[in-house]
């Protein structure tokens, strides 16, 4: 019998209807994994090149600071920035104080043993005998009142000094502001964890071969026995300049009987 051809083309399109390539949904999961992944792609890239460009900016900015043959103390180009002018090699006894004239000290007689410097986060505060060696060294010390400064504010200035060479950050009871930078010989004290003036330091004085007497010597930590990181010499508060001569205290310009001069290190 002969098949009608308006059945056969019915047929034909019942086949088509049910055929598996026409019956495939579109994958709109896989489509949508791979815009997750393209975007996430962008996103990352486009952090990065955010981040370069913010450090191109903040190294560009701070190249004035940088120490030159021609401009050796930048420090001078920064505002509030005070100088003094020490001696360098001049010892004390590890139980024996300096009346220094600045609070915290920026120079002067200090311990024979110096802090480790090398990018250290201390919770306590240190010696300041230890500390002033360790600037003679070339570092410099981010020194905070922890009864105002803390929390974030704090997190910003570990995160400046945490594992950089030549660098140190400890807490100094009774200071007259909440933050202060000591390099040798200089100082800066300021308010607010985020001033441009706190990077614009560091960059002109830390390791400053012009600014430091013995600008490039050990930084590492001693051990026991003469400054051990992990359990410095007790803190004592400065004893005030006019206490210089009384038993146990010298002033910042007397190296002690018996203590050698020069470095040491």
């Amino acid at each position: 019998m002969m098949v009608s051809g308006k059945k056969s083309k019915r047929t034909r399109q019942e086949r088509s209807r049910s055929s598996p390539l026409t019956d495939r949904s579109t994958p709109w999961g896989t489509i949508a994994a791979v815009m997750v992944v393209v975007l996430f792609a962008g996103g990352v890239f486009g952090y990065a090149l955010l981040e370069s460009q913010a450090s191109n900016a903040r190294a560009e900015a701070l190249s004035a600071f940088t120490p030159s043959a021609a401009n050796q103390d930048p420090s001078t180009q920064i505002p509030g920035v005070s100088e003094q002018t020490y001696e360098g090699g001049q010892h004390v006894g590890p139980t024996e104080q300096v009346a220094y004239t600045q609070s915290p000290p920026t120079g002067g007689t200090h311990d024979q043993a110096w802090a480790a410097c090398s990018g250290v986060v201390y919770d306590q505060p240190v010696r300041s005998e230890n500390l002033v060696h360790s600037m003679e060294h070339g570092a410099v010390w981010i020194a905070y009142n922890p009864d105002q400064l803390g929390g974030a504010a704090l997190e910003q200035l570990a995160d400046r000094v945490q594992d950089q060479s030549y660098m140190a950050l400890s807490p100094y009871p009774g200071l007259d502001q909440p933050i202060a930078l000591q390099s040798w010989g200089h100082q800066l004290k300021l308010a607010d964890a985020a001033d441009p003036r706190i990077d614009q330091f560091m960059a002109a004085l830390r390791a400053n071969p012009n600014t430091h007497p013995e600008n490039g010597a050990s930084c590492d930590a001693l051990g026991p026995g003469q400054f051990d990181q992990d359990a410095p010499p007790p803190y004592q508060p400065a004893p005030p300049a006019s206490a210089a001569g009384q038993p146990g205290v010298r002033a910042e310009t007397e190296t002690a009987a018996g203590q050698p001069t020069g470095d040491g290190s």
